[in-house]
């Protein structure tokens, strides 16, 4: 074959004459020849730009696989590479890799399976079935990647050499298979529930090769080239028991005395080791779940290993020939061997080797870089050898190859250290560093030569090699040139690598045997799992024989520009006596002066890194006492925090179940989310001549525009066009949900990063992206204000001027305060959040060709503001748009009103062009544009008695809202009305301030303003029992709310007021007071780990309170006269099950069955004037309408039932409604009732509630703090709630729980930071934004419902309550368990001052907290004039 390229396009790329050569002389194919999902590919001159992700998107009915973050960290978009194993070529290895990273010429040779491979909603697979019906998704978004991360953990539990399948507890939860996945709705718990069902608790012989396989190296000439599976499809046998799975001759479940396996925290490798707890097969047993407390009767299909998608045979034969394709603007050349790869680099020095593209793909995306050669090198034999010694008794090092994956040299290194012993410490330092570095797709396909190469300052593997004496080889034309560790780093990301090297390979020395040697490693970041360092460290050191250091080794990440050794230190320790103090003493102070960071150092947290690097040598000081038993230590020094095996309940009890409404009923699109066949805006069809729109972004903080040019963007081959503020009438160009005071095209000013200053479109999304990226932008920067105190100095705030008053007015608030006993006050911070639905913000507009009508899909909360403002800028009615939402990848909030304005600017630009117009942002796009939770400020003053009895709270909240208003007043309304929790107060004047900064617009964010007003409540709680020496649990008991009393907006508390008994019953079922003992025991025998412990109510109200007119819904339902039922109505599914409960609600009502039920979309040419579906109101507000509907086709169709029975079908019953004339279709309609609360009215005899009920509840949490670090770990959780009557408890679970574990992110990891400088926001995607992953939930998580009440007085639909919001503010029990656990730390510490915990408790902020010696050692003074580098805006 030719070159993929003419010869003058070639010439381009680079013009290099022995380039130019080498690829005419041994590149002479162009073509990608692989397998996807059983089907042969072949490829001819692919798209050099695709990544994997990109092409399999691009294939008809491939949509599974989604686009969640670009970067490789959220995990949406895996798919499984099988691959023959290297070492054993009998064994195929099913490989989990981030398709979004991937390159597409690294599957050559290989076969892809995506999600679709495994089955479709017809015919599941019995993951995919498990998943979709054990509840494992939400939103749905997700889900894909997760089921093929599990599918690789299923697939290599199998070893057809012995025929075993072997799968454990451990090897889905501790060995870091999931960790490169991310979930932002489910809580994680249903998902790791449904992956355990595929452990098997007995034994049941031997499998019959003959029978149940095919060797994986089948010779065959006649291939299926449709998806080939082995015998025996998945058989659909349905033997359901009282437990939750079909498992021929009855679940584990059912047997009598069952008790749970116990927690196994193993670290036994390697996909078929049998490991304490793991569990062996045959292929025909079916694999059956674990055993729980209770679990509703599910049928499940048996899994059988012989049913699985094979290696496809052809690819035993698979000839393997260097290629190159590519374009006039980038190449990818793909060398079989070494050779080769040396030629090309020889050739041409500066091209750019790609193994795994961990690192440049994301260069690519994020930053517009640019490579011209790539030359993909992962199939290279010689670059992958890991060459272990025969003889480990007399080696002297292993030799890793350049390009061997990491996940391999996991495994070989944790194998060496059990081996080796003592020896082995150096192995054991390399696995434990690679055990979390960054996910597992990227594990699976990055090398040691890539972390190398990369240089980064923070790497997590280069401090170890350093600490080690490793030695690189690396090769050139010339020669093999061998270059230490320990000189490889000149500068920032600059390495001693000679130009065009290759390293080859990586030489680790082995200790002699008579060595008295250790070698330690240490990673501190803000997440245990997939997390970029903030300091690593790689620790070594020799004695002698009377314990005197030899040889030592300090090296750190985080430090310094590069990895750096502590040289001072370690000239320091020479010579000394490792277990003496004093040596302690010394290289602690040698170390303090080692690293002299400064206030402003890049990467901020001067004082905790320093204190980081000191913390981590007295751990290893402790430890390598330990390990020789040279002396005593203190084992909560020695020991790190380790996670367990997750446990947890549900009570799964309701004794209001009804025919349907009550049942745990799977989410009805939870298959179509396992099969990846659950369609979301950006998986719609390709429309005919479709462009694609790219926005360009503001970067200033705050500036003017001096002058826009879109010349660059509209050179041959990227944009079609453009939009800007002269596309639209000048009116016409402000929008806001409240006020409309915000462009959607920036003027002449920019008043934040990110905001948009126009849009282009191209063909592709890939040209429109390169377009944006050219647009030139000259700006003159004006001043900025980023953060709350900046606002509040410059008094710039929005109009808001609401507050509340209760009891004394104002002016007479002092003379309260005067009969006081006591007075407290402070400042409490609580930070924002980002959203991080797994969907960022898309939409499609398609224009029609009569009158202006367009149809608009967007990723929305809100159809009616969408075709409102969309019908506004382009100038026709709303009823000429039709705004539509099947479904959204999540949204709490954050698609309310953000959404809007991508789809005006695309409806925008299809008016111009006349043409279909699509655009789904980037993650770091929508992270910037679309805003977050606000952060919020409060300073208080409250007056108690001595007895604790509070008397009056006054109080200033400041919100920052960024540069537009959007609905952050109205966020402060709901702040204010929760800032008394669930506690009375006589007297209140509380006032709301909304700031006005420089930072991307805030907005609406699940709970709305509630969660930071109850942590700031029971903030100064904490400090008020502090302050009088009483316990939290007394004083928050002694002033909880009592029936009869109002709040501070004047609501009364009636009978629906259950947090005392919530309190009770969690108090009792948690063992609170028994554990609350035995935690302060523990505390009194342990200076450096400590626990604690807490109990928090939550009251959340319930409606849209503050706007009043949106409490109101519509709904129409269509009885066809076949019987099968068409329901719309006005809210949205985002994953909170909106549409199951109303299809659950239609049919009880109708007493259809529940699959005649179907909801199409949310579209306002169904259900007009629609409230967006938020304030936890989805549920109370359509189900109503619904109802109301369905009353009135009751009503019609009674004659008909008393005809025919009720026992008729419905079928029958329409049919003869049908014939007589009966009208089927009902249009429903409800407003919610008593609600009506007028601000300013504080006349509680005129006064009208607020909200219409309150959602409450109870959590206790126990945590465990690492002292030194300041990461700590979950033990246990308990949640009680109110929800009344749940209409599917199994929906309102899993919004509990991940309603939690998204409230544990904001209290704790979750921290959103700014450039102070630039004012552009830093934590911009999941490399530095770091939400909950599987290792952070609670370690054991026990949910359940309040019982024993009847809600007769409960208005609602079903007498059901809203759940999406009230239990978020509970994931700030995590933050006060970290409180309680702190104090202990700081009185072993003598310190006396006031604690003040700030949200959120990161690491940094609790290690800091301690206030120890090493705190002040570490402590970095703010210098006259000095910023951090990074601000948080709270």
């Amino acid at each position: 074959m030719g070159l993929p390229v003419s010869n003058s396009e070639v010439d381009s790329i680079p013009a290099n004459a022995a380039l130019h050569a080498i690829i005419k002389s041994t590149y002479t194919s162009s073509v990608l020849q692989f397998y996807l999902n059983g089907r042969r590919v072949e490829l001819q001159n692919p798209n050099p730009h695709w990544t994997l992700l990109d092409f399999i998107r691009s294939q008809r009915g491939l949509k599974g696989t989604k686009l969640g973050c670009g970067e490789g960290g959220c995990g949406a978009c895996t798919v499984v590479l099988q691959v023959r194993d290297r070492s054993n070529s009998r064994r195929i290895k099913h490989l989990s890799v981030n398709a979004c990273l991937y390159p597409l010429v690294g599957v050559v040779g290989k076969h892809v399976i995506t999600v679709e491979g495994l089955g479709s909603v017809d015919k599941p697979h019995p993951l995919q079935e498990r998943m979709g019906k054990l509840h494992g998704s939400q939103c749905g978004f997700c889900t894909p990647g997760i089921v093929m991360s599990l599918y690789s953990i299923i697939r290599n539990a199998y070893d057809p050499e012995t025929g075993k399948f072997s799968l454990s507890d451990n090897d889905i939860e501790m060995k870091g298979h999931l960790d490169g996945n991310l979930c932002r709705c489910t809580g994680y718990k249903p998902i790791l529930q449904a992956a355990k069902t595929f452990i098997v608790e007995d034994l049941k012989g031997q499998l019959d090769e003959e029978k149940n396989s095919i060797p994986v190296d089948a010779n065959t000439e006649s291939e299926n080239e449709a998806a080939m599976y082995l015998q025996g499809q998945f058989t659909n046998v349905h033997k359901s028991s009282t437990g939750s799975c079909g498992r021929s001759g009855g679940c584990c479940r059912d047997k009598i005395n069952n008790e749970s396996r116990p927690s196994d925290s193993s670290t036994s490798t390697g996909s078929t080791s049998a490991d304490e707890h793991s569990s062996q097969t045959s292929l025909s047993e079916e694999i059956t779940l674990q055993p729980s407390k209770k679990v509703p009767q599910v049928e499940l299909a048996e899994y059988s290993p012989s049913s699985e998608l094979i290696y496809p045979p052809s690819l035993s034969k698979f000839v393997d020939n260097p290629v190159c394709y590519g374009d006039k603007e980038k190449i990818w050349l793909r060398p079989t061997n070494l050779q080769q790869l040396v030629d090309i680099m020889a050739a041409f020095p500066s091209a750019t080797i790609v193994s795994g593209a961990s690192e440049i793909q994301v260069e690519i995306r994020f930053k517009g870089s640019e490579f011209a050669v790539s030359v993909f090198v992962s199939d290279i034999e010689e670059l992958n050898k890991i060459s272990v010694p025969a003889d480990l008794s007399t080696s002297s090092e292993l030799v890793i190859g350049g390009n061997a994956p990491l996940t391999d040299i996991e495994h070989v290194c944790y194998g060496l250290s059990s081996k080796l012993g003592r020896r082995g410490s150096v192995f054991g330092a390399m696995a434990k560093v690679l055990r979390y570095f960054a996910g597992r797709q990227i594990r699976n396909v990055a090398s040691l030569a890539g972390n190398i190469a990369t240089a980064s300052p923070i790497s997590d593997m280069n401090p170890v090699l350093l600490a080690i004496n490793a030695t690189v080889v690396s090769r050139t034309a010339e020669k093999e040139h061998l270059i230490p560790m320990v000189t490889m780093f000149r500068g920032y990301r600059k390495t001693a690598l000679p130009q065009g090297g290759i390293i080859t390979q990586i030489r680790i020395p082995i200790p002699p045997a008579d060595a008295r040697e250790v070698t330690k490693s240490y990673k501190q970041a803000k997440r245990k799992d997939d997390d970029i360092a903030i300091v690593t460290a790689g620790f070594r050191v020799r004695f002698d024989e009377q314990d005197i250091v030899k040889d030592v080794s300090l090296a750190y990440g985080g430090m310094a520009p590069i990895t750096v050794l502590a040289t001072q230190t370690i000239k320091y320790l020479m010579g000394k006596k490792w277990s003496a103090p004093e040596t302690l003493d010394g290289a602690l102070e040698t170390l303090a002066e080692e690293f002299p960071l400064a206030y402003d150092v890049p990467g901020s947290m001067a004082t905790y890194r320093r204190t980081l690097a000191l913390s981590l040598f007295v751990r290893f000081w402790n430890e390598v006492i330990a390990h020789f038993e040279l002396g005593e230590v203190d084992q909560s020094l020695v020991e790190e925090i380790h996670r367990k095996i997750s446990t947890g309940t549900r009570d799964n009890y309701n004794p209001h179940e009804q025919r349907i409404v009550g049942k745990q009923i799977p989410h009805l699109s939870g298959l179509k989310h396992a099969t990846g066949e659950a369609e979301y805006v950006d998986d719609m069809p390709h429309q005919d001549n479709e462009l694609y729109g790219a926005l360009v972004l503001s970067e200033r903080a705050h500036a003017k525009i001096v002058s826009v040019d879109w010349t660059p963007a509209l050179a041959p081959g990227l944009a079609v066009g453009y939009v800007d503020k002269h596309s639209i009438d000048p009116e016409m160009n402000f929008w806001g949900s409240i006020v409309k005071d915000e462009p959607f095209f920036a003027l002449d000013e920019v008043h934040s990063h990110g905001q948009p200053i126009g849009m282009v479109y191209a063909e592709t999304s890939l040209k429109a992206q390169a377009a944006a990226r050219a647009v030139k932008v000259v700006y003159e920067d004006l001043p900025a204000i980023l953060t709350i105190d900046e606002a509040i100095e410059a008094k710039s705030f929005f109009k808001h001027g609401k507050e509340l008053r209760k009891g004394a007015p104002p002016e007479k608030m002092a003379e309260v305060f005067a009969k006081c006993d006591r007075i407290f006050e402070g400042t409490i911070r609580c930070g924002g959040q980002e959203h991080f639905y797994l969907e960022t913000n898309a939409a499609l507009v398609i224009p029609h060709s009569e009158d202006g009508t367009m149809d608009v899909w967007s990723s929305t909360q809100n159809t009616m503001e969408t075709q409102e403002f969309v019908s506004r800028v382009i100038g026709v009615p709303s009823n000429r748009i039709n705004a539509r939402v099947k479904r959204m990848g999540g949204a709490f909030g954050g698609k309310e009103s953000r959404s809007v304005q991508l789809a005006v600017i695309l409806a925008v630009a299809a008016k111009k062009e006349r043409r279909p117009m699509r655009a789904m942002l980037n993650r770091d796009e929508d992270m910037m544009t679309t805003g977050q939770r606000n952060p919020i400020m409060c300073r208080w003053k409250i007056g108690v008695m001595n007895d604790g009895k509070l008397v009056a709270i006054d109080a200033d909240c400041y919100a920052n809202a960024g540069f537009s208003l959007d609905m952050s007043g109205a966020v402060m309304d709901r702040c204010c009305t929760h800032l008394d929790n669930c506690y009375y107060f006589p007297n209140a004047h509380i006032r709301a301030w909304v700031c006005k900064t420089n930072t991307v617009t805030n907005t609406a964010f699940r709970g709305f303003g509630g969660p930071q007003a109850m942590f700031i409540a029971e903030s100064f709680m904490y400090a008020i029992a502090e302050g009088l020496n009483i316990p939290i649990d007394e004083l928050r008991w002694k002033n909880l709310y009592e029936q009869g009393q109002r709040t501070p907006f004047h609501q009364l508390i009636d009978e629906d007021w259950h947090i005392p008994m919530l309190l009770e019953q969690v108090r009792k079922e948690a063992k609170y007071d028994e554990r609350k003992a035995q935690i302060a025991k523990y505390n009194a025998q342990n200076k450096w780990k400590k626990r604690g412990i807490c109990l928090v109510p939550t009251k959340f109200g319930l409606s849209f309170a503050t706007a009043i007119h949106l409490n109101q819904a519509g709904a129409s339902v269509k009885i066809y006269a076949d019987g099968s039922i068409l329901l719309s109505h006005g809210g949205t599914e985002m994953g909170q099950g909106l549409y199951t409960k109303m299809c659950q609600v239609a049919a009880q009502e109708l007493n259809a069955p529940l699959e005649s039920i179907y909801t199409q979309d949310t579209a306002t040419y169904q259900i007009a004037n629609a409230s967006p579906t938020a304030a936890s109101s989805g549920s109370d507000l359509n189900g109503m309408a619904v109802k109301n509907a369905c009353d009135q086709l009751n009503e019609r169709l009674k004659p008909y039932w008393e005809k025919f029975g009720r026992d008729a079908p419905l079928s029958k019953i329409a049919h003869a409604a049908y014939r007589d004339r009966v009208n089927l279709v009902a249009t429903g309609y409800w407003k919610m009732p008593k609600i009506g609360h007028v601000w300013g009215d504080y006349n509680p005899e005129t006064v009208k509630p607020m909200y219409y009920y309150f959602t409450q509840g109870v959590a206790c949490t126990e945590v465990e703090l690492d002292v030194l670090t300041g990461d700590h770990t979950v033990l246990r959780t308990d949640i009680k709630m109110d929800v009344g009557r749940s209409i599917n408890p199994a929906i309102d679970y899993g919004q509990v729980e991940g309603a939690f574990v998204q409230g544990q992110g904001l209290f704790t990891i979750e921290e959103s930071l700014w450039h102070s400088k630039t004012g552009q926001l830093a934590t911009r995607g999941p490399g530095t934004y770091k939400i909950p992953g599987f290792s952070d939930i609670p370690q054991e998580f026990n949910v359940s419902f309040l019982q024993g009440v009847s809600w007769k007085h409960l208005r609602s639909i079903q007498s059901s309550k809203g759940v999406g919001e009230p239990p978020l503010f509970l994931g700030a029990t995590v933050l006060f368990a970290l409180r309680d656990a702190l104090l202990s730390a700081r009185e072993d510490n003598g310190v006396k001052e006031k604690l003040i915990l700030d949200s959120p408790a990161t690491a940094e902020r609790l290690r800091l907290a301690v206030g120890d010696r090493l705190v002040k050692m570490g402590n970095v003074a703010k210098g006259e004039g000095q910023k951090s580098f990074f601000v948080a805006i709270s």
